[in-house]
Order: structure tokens, then C-alpha cells, then sequence
């Protein structure tokens, strides 16, 4: 039976690291502002647990809330705002946007150097030519390469890694994180040909393509550490009528009894986004104030 990868733990430590070095930092704390626009649900939910997460660790937390209907330039030209602002070294953008709203020159127009989520090009060009030190990393990506270094250390030398996926937030990221430690990596997706075939060369497997328990038992080979991303909602009867229940990518219980060790959903990878965000804000203001850029 696999060992359970506890992310929730993982990320406790990363912002334990997090608090540690906001106390350390002299003259100034680190600034996170948080944008939202419109009523979705979810998205408050989410804003309101990183902006929470922010307070605990010492940071100075600013939100945006912005009505449906404001406009492309009226966002924009709050992010202009912000990014002349010193005292903030985070700028997020809560996606998705209402749909009259285009994300990406709103994404591009935050300095690199703020984009705490990793998105800009500037950040996705220095991953993608193998610069860790200068750059902002992806949250989930840079979260769950914690997760696969907790089990198999910082140097993959001679390990064969797979990830489904190859979106820009996340596939193509997490491809580039594994070969920079050395990993030989193989990038499948939903075209890939005999994609089962492939994943049982993988000793470190990473799902995230948004299928509920795509990955079957016998996808895995023995030993592997395996990381599932997929957090999808499926009906639940056994619960009640109309309930539903979170699985990720994987199919988990089939997995675990060949994996070597496994992420869980909830409480795998999810914990470890928010805790890299926290991160990455620490990781900016000590880039900001001329420091060594911090570790986690």
C-alpha cells in the first residue's frame, strides 16, 4: 500500500517558512493585493481563504472587489495602480473574469516581478530556459514539486517522469520543474497514443487533465510516487440524493494498492497552492529589497 503524501502538512511548514522569514524582513513586510470581479461564488471563497492566509503571515493583504460590469480599462488601469505601488510585491488576479472581460492582457499587464501567480511570460519564459533563481514559479506546479522532492529528493538523475497535461498553468510548468532536477520527462496529453503504456514507464506520475479517475491501478507502475492535480465533483447517492463527492484524476484506491506513494484528494496537492502563493509574495519582497532569494 502507497504512503500518503499529507499536503496539508507540507504546506503548513512551507508557511511556518513563510511567517519565519516575514519576521525576519527588516524596514518593510511583504504586500499581497488580491483583485476579484463580479459575484461568483466560488471565487470569493477562494479570495477570501488567500486573503486570510496573507493576514496569518504577517503580510500587508489588500482586496479589490469589483462590480460585473466593470470595464477592460477600468481593470487595467487598477493594475497600473497597483503595480506603482512599493509597498505591494503580490498582485493576483482571482480568475475567471465575467466573460466581457479578456484575462490575459490583464495577466500580462501585472509587472513580472509582482505576478505572484507565475503567468507572465517573462516568468514562464526564464522556467522554460531552465532559470529558478530570478523568476516567479506557478503555484500549483512549484507546490507539487515539493511534494515530489519530499519523496524522491531534489535530484531525479536516472527517474522517468509523465504529466498528463500540457496547459500553460500547469502542464507545461510542472514538465519544465521535473527537468530541471534532472528528471527524463514526457509530456502525454488526451492525443497521446496508448497513454496507459506510457504511464507505466513513469516513476513519478503526474495526472492533470480534469477527467474524475482517469488513471487506473494498472496505468501505475510499481513504486511510483504518483501526484494527482484533477480536483472534480461526481455525483455521491451513497451520501444522499443530489450529494456530490470530490476525486481527483486518479483513480485512488486502485492506485495506491501499486503506487510507492500517493497524493490524496482534497488534501494533496490543493493545500499547497495557497501556501506557494505565500511564497512566492515572501520570495518577491526579498527580491525587492536586494536579499538572497529564500528556499522552501
Amino acid at each position: 500500500m502507497a504512503d500518503v503524501i499529507d499536503g496539508k502538512k507540507v504546506a503548513e511548514d512551507v508557511v511556518g517558512k513563510v511567517k519565519a522569514l516575514t519576521t525576519a524582513l527588516t524596514g518593510t513586510k511583504p504586500g499581497l493585493a488580491v483583485v476579484i470581479v463580479g459575484e461568483d461564488p466560488a471565487s470569493h471563497v477562494y479570495v477570501a481563504s488567500k486573503s486570510k492566509m496573507a493576514k496569518e503571515c504577517g503580510f500587508k493583504s489588500v482586496q479589490h472587489s469589483l462590480p460585473e460590469n466593470t470595464t477592460q480599462e477600468e481593470l487595467l488601469a487598477l493594475v497600473a495602480e497597483l503595480n506603482a505601488d512599493s509597498t505591494l510585491h503580490g498582485i493576483l488576479l482571482q480568475l475567471p473574469l465575467p466573460k466581457h472581460l479578456k484575462s490575459e492582457p490583464v495577466l500580462q499587464s501585472i509587472l513580472p516581478e509582482k505576478d505572484v501567480d507565475g503567468l507572465h511570460v517573462v516568468n514562464a519564459g526564464k522556467l522554460a530556459i531552465g532559470d529558478l533563481e530570478t523568476g516567479l514559479i506557478s503555484c500549483t506546479p512549484a507546490g507539487s514539486m515539493i511534494l515530489v522532492e519530499r519523496v524522491r529528493g531534489k535530484d531525479l538523475s536516472g527517474l522517468n517522469a509523465v504529466v498528463i497535461g500540457r496547459s500553460n498553468l500547469f502542464g507545461k510548468p510542472m514538465g519544465q520543474l521535473l527537468l530541471a532536477a534532472n528528471a527524463t520527462v514526457t509530456m502525454a496529453h488526451s492525443r497521446t497514443g496508448d497513454l496507459p503504456a506510457i504511464c507505466r514507464t513513469a516513476d513519478i506520475l503526474v495526472a492533470a487533465v480534469g477527467r474524475p479517475e482517469m488513471v487506473k491501478g494498472d496505468w501505475v507502475k510499481p513504486g511510483a510516487t504518483v501526484i494527482d492535480v484533477g480536483i472534480n465533483r461526481i455525483p455521491a447517492p451513497e451520501k444522499g440524493e443530489g450529494k456530490t463527492r470530490l476525486v481527483g484524476d486518479v483513480a485512488y484506491a486502485e492506485a495506491a494498492a501499486v503506487a510507492g506513494a500517493i497524493t490524496p484528494v482534497p488534501g494533496g496537492v490543493g493545500p499547497m497552492t495557497i501556501a506557494m502563493l505565500m511564497a512566492n509574495t515572501v520570495i518577491s519582497a526579498y527580491l525587492a529589497a536586494g536579499l538572497d532569494r529564500p528556499s522552501f
